[in-house]
């Protein structure tokens, strides 16, 4: 059948060309290298950028950077009559005189996106002597028919490649690479590694060649055993890779996600083994195991040929911008060779041909043609089509109407990329701006002072290429486990040592510090890395342990505490912590807080050292109880009584122990106040208990008896006691027995400092024990009968409103009744009640005269009886009740508090000895009135700070004097 013309036109004469195919390492590039130099010139063109800067550095080292150009897309180093060039296939030249040529990676002419440029370069350019090119047995075929005349050289590759199957990402064997193909996955498969393995290197596509050469290294180097790469590595970086792993097996070729051929999947899996040492592949992640056909396959290199290769006329009319359009899109005539689908610059051009202005300049052939150049910049930024156009559009315009590109614009983007601040994402973000500005730093045609432009964008690429490689690294790389692992993989003595503050340093390393007497592993160790600094820091701390016990041994008490975690401290470090003992509350357990390294005799002086210092803590704080608990001198119910005192750690309801203290005698009480005993008139309990440290102490003991450590109110409400609050409202959620452990009672929804309500008692007894007749003055709030009128002074002292005495008193045992007011007027005080100026004393404050020993509050509580008019009481006073009518100015009535009735059946409470009882009802209350009255007048005037002349207090008084006027 005859070939059509399209089709003779694409065939070239192949006789002076030499294809070398094969799998991976084969040798090509290296035989390649070896040919050009042999050569006066030489021209080789690779796949990747990456690859590029790798042959440029090798054919450097053997002839000299000043006979070596290096020519991509963002870089060019051109010394003046060099003799070589290393190019990427995008960049190599239409046309070359040199004297070798060679394109590498052959394969890739049927790539989508990039297979144009392959197939273009090995159809037209030649080397004078030698042409080679350089790739897979897939293309033999197609090369064949399309350069009659090739000489085609298969070579075997140099190792064995076999398939490992699946393994997890931690179990991966060292000198693994892992593939993957997007960025986040492959930061995120890095990360892993870092966490478990101590760390990766990083290589994409789109890391510059110095970031990249960086990350190369550190693999290379051995500094860490796993590389995360895209399939940048497919193309023939050489790498010392032992095992390939396929993380992902999908990739988006620029049209649609696709699985891998297994041609391509051969590229990238041959990269493990290198020369003749043997390699394996296998998956790893969310990968399915490969199919039986597909590892036969790779590991015999067999794979369907290419049948066609991507193509694009390079007979481009440029008579106008719909001429070469139509150009671009004309078709080659050859089964072989497939037009390739719209590439980055052929949609550029589409788009800026739409816009009014760059159309109207392109009227000419050059203008056109100048308009195809632009857009042959390439896209480094990715952000999209409409604003790459909007770049290349500028640049165009610039270009065309001034010549060159304008400076003040360009130097405005450049100083926005001069930046090495932000994360990864940041710096290469600015590192893809750079890329394009540096790319057009090289059209010096373009540019004024040329020169000066590529200096300053090589310069900010090299620092933002410096502060990705030092984020990647911060970020996937541990040097700490690193190093670790590799010496304890070699089995090497680790050389470790503790510095200041207990700083564990291993190999001049942080792993941890030595906390008391345990080690603490960094915190951001984990999993492998965890074990190394584990193991590696156990090596130095059996001999420190020893010291370490020897010195706190010797510590001074000063140096130990307890916290309210029940931790014991030695200078800031937890070395104990205190348990729950069966025995008593004042005799905890202790449980050292060691490594399995501390022990023998190093464990027995410090468990020693802990126990002696708990005793004269326990014994220095509480020390009335522990003296009770040990005095053999106590006897009878006084031993009992000291018995329950202990238990209940220094405080006791007294009517829990009415029944003992009617049969305790005066001498027993003596030798228990001298344990510091206090006999209340609602509690017996130890005044010295009260203070702060003590309660704290006792509230710790206590919660560790009763599983109650982690209770918030453990802390929070000692800490209302320290703070001096005489009474506060309970909070609902707390265990009340808190509240009595800090010397608290609660007294409905408020609780009470029990020393306060001794004062009460004080200030109460005086009033309930006075009756008409009666010599001396009338004590405060007394009203005869054995009761009283709450003043003042009570409210004070328990930092109480009327309010909240009512409710104490309830619960104290007294009841409330409402008298008329000229029935107990002279007993009311004279100073308006204006509320306590402050609810706060000294901590554990006690008068120091002291309640007697009666029991005002020893029935029983009674519920209180109601005030008849209580709902037309004032609000702001509970002292009086009016007479039913709600719009009354004047009080009528006061509510007066007596002992509340004892409960038929109950125990009777007998009075205490030595109490005073009640005299008998004096005369009636018209001449009580009176005389206590002219008693009460002789008494010396108090400073009258000037009472508010609204309150009920006030409209009292008035009621009195003009009561006292009538009378006279």
């Amino acid at each position: 059948m005859p070939m059509n013309t399209g089709a003779m036109r694409n065939r070239m004469d192949g006789r002076r060309v030499t294809a070398i195919l094969g799998p991976t390492n084969t040798g090509k590039t290296h035989l390649a290298i070896e040919r050009m130099l042999g050569h006066r010139t030489g021209l080789i063109g690779l796949p990747l950028r990456l690859l590029a800067r790798e042959v440029y550095d090798q054919v450097v080292k053997r002839v000299g950077a000043d006979q070596v150009s290096l020519v991509t897309g963002e870089e060019r180093i051109e010394p003046e009559g060099s003799r070589f060039q290393v190019c990427t296939v995008e960049a190599m030249p239409a046309s070359s005189d040199a004297d070798f040529v060679a394109i590498d990676e052959v394969q890739l002419a049927a790539n989508l996106e990039r297979g144009h440029f392959f197939t273009d370069r090995l159809l037209h350019l030649r080397g004078r002597y030698e042409t080679m090119l350089l790739g897979a047995e897939t293309v033999r075929g197609t090369l064949e028919q399309l350069l009659p005349g090739l000489a085609v050289t298969s070579r075997p590759r140099m190792s064995k490649l076999t398939y490992a199957g699946a393994k997890k990402i931690t179990r991966l064997p060292p000198r693994s690479a892992v593939v993957a193909f997007s960025a986040d996955e492959v930061y995120a498969i890095a990360e892993l590694i870092r966490r478990q393995r101590g760390g990766s290197a990083v290589v994409l596509g789109a890391l510059s060649p110095r970031t990249r050469n960086a990350q190369v290294q550190l693999y290379q180097s051995g500094e860490v055993d796993f590389l995360v790469a895209t399939d940048a590595i497919g193309m023939g970086l050489n790498l010392a890779v032992d095992h390939v792993a396929f993380a992902q097996e999908r990739k988006f070729d620029g049209h649609q996600y696709r699985r891998l051929t297994p041609a391509e999947m051969a590229q990238i899996a041959g990269r493990a083994g290198r020369h003749m040492r043997d390699g394996t592949f296998g998956v790893t992640g969310r990968v399915a195991a490969f199919e039986e056909e597909l590892v036969e396959a790779l590991e015999a290199h067999r794979f369907e040929p290419v049948k066609a290769l991507m193509w694009r006329s390079r007979d481009l009319d440029f008579s106008s911008i719909e001429s070469l359009r139509s150009s671009l899109d004309c078709a080659s005539g050859d089964r072989l060779l497939t037009k390739t689908p719209p590439a980055t610059d052929q949609i550029a051009l589409d788009g800026l041909s739409e816009r009014p202005a760059i159309a109207r300049a392109c009227t000419d052939a050059r203008a056109v043609e100048l308009l195809w150049d632009v857009c042959q910049t390439p896209d480094y930024r990715k952000i999209s089509p409409g604003a790459h156009g909007d770049l290349l559009g500028s640049v165009f315009l610039d270009v065309h109407e001034h010549g060159r590109i304008n400076q003040d614009w360009l130097a405005k983007q450049i100083r926005m990329t001069d930046r090495t601040d932000g994360d990864i994402d940041a710096l290469s973000n600015r590192l893809a701006h750079i890329r394009t500005w540096t790319y057009l730093s090289h059209r010096k045609e373009w540019l004024d002072d040329a020169p000066h432009w590529r200096d300053a964008t090589r310069a900010i690429e090299d620092r933002l290429s410096d502060a990705l490689h030092q984020a990647l690294t911060k970020r996937f790389i541990d040097r700490r486990t690193s190093i670790l692992t590799k010496r304890l993989r070699e089995n090497a003595m680790l050389e470790a040592q503790i510095g200041d503050g207990g700083a564990v340093i291993v190999e001049g390393h942080l792993v941890g510090h030595l906390r008391g007497f345990r080690f603490n592993a960094d915190a951001s160790a984990t999993g492998h890395e965890a074990k190394a600094a584990n193991a590696a820091a156990a090596k130095a701390l059996t001999a420190e342990f020893d010291k370490r016990s020897t010195r706190f041994a010797a510590a001074p008490n000063g140096d130990i505490a307890l916290g309210e975690d029940a931790i014991v401290r030695w200078l800031g470090e937890p070395v104990a912590q205190l348990a729950a003992s069966e025995e008593s509350a004042l005799k905890p357990g202790l449980i050292v807080l060691a490594d399995s390294q501390l022990a023998g005799a190093a464990l027995e002086k410090v468990r020693s050292r802990l126990e002696r210092w708990l005793g004269h803590h326990i014994e220095q704080v509480l020390r009335p109880l522990v003296e009770m608990s040990r005095d053999q001198t106590l006897e009878g119910m006084a031993r009992g009584l000291a018995f329950q005192l202990v238990e209940n750690l220094g405080i006791i309801a007294r009517p829990q122990v009415a029944g003992e203290l009617k049969e305790l005698g005066q001498d027993a009480r003596a030798t228990l106040r001298r344990h510091g005993v206090r006999f209340g008139a609602y509690h017996v309990f130890v005044p010295q208990l009260l203070k702060p440290a003590p309660i704290r102490l006792i509230a710790l003991l206590w919660a560790l008896a009763n599983d109650k450590l982690t209770a918030p109110e453990l802390v929070e409400v000692p800490a209302i006691s320290a703070s001096g609050r005489t009474s506060v409202e309970i909070d609902g959620s707390h265990a009340r027995e808190f509240y009595r452990l800090a010397g608290y009672r609660i007294l409905g929804k408020k609780a009470v400092r029990i020393d306060m309500l001794e004062r009460l008692a004080d200030l109460i007894r005086p009033a309930t024990s006075w009756n008409e007749g009666d010599d001396g003055p009338t004590p405060e709030g007394a009203v005869g009968g054995h009761c009283f009128v709450v003043t003042p002074a009570m409210m004070s002292i328990l930092g109480a409103t009327h309010e909240d005495m009512q409710v104490i008193l309830n619960e104290l045992g007294y009841r409330g009744q409402p008298r008329p007011a000229q029935e107990v007027l002279p007993a009311l005080p004279d100073e308006p009640a204006k509320g306590p100026e402050s609810d706060e004393a000294e901590p554990g404050g006690l008068s120091e005269a002291g309640p007697s020993e009666a029991d005002p509050a020893g029935a029983a509580p009674a519920d209180p009886a109601p005030c008849p008019t209580a709902e037309g009481a004032p609000k702001n006073s509970d002292q009086t009740c009016p007479d039913g009518d709600d719009d009354a100015e004047t009080p009528q009535t006061v509510i007066v508090w007596r002992r509340a009735a004892r409960t038929r059946g109950r125990a009777r409470q007998s009075q205490e000895p030595g109490r005073r009882r009640p005299a008998k009802r004096g005369p009636k209350r018209g001449a009580s009135a009176k005389k206590a009255t002219q008693s009460r007048s002789t008494r010396p005037a108090k400073a009258d700070s000037g009472p508010d002349p609204d309150s009920p207090f006030a409209k009292l008084a008035e009621l009195k004097d003009s009561l006292t006027k009538s009378d006279g």
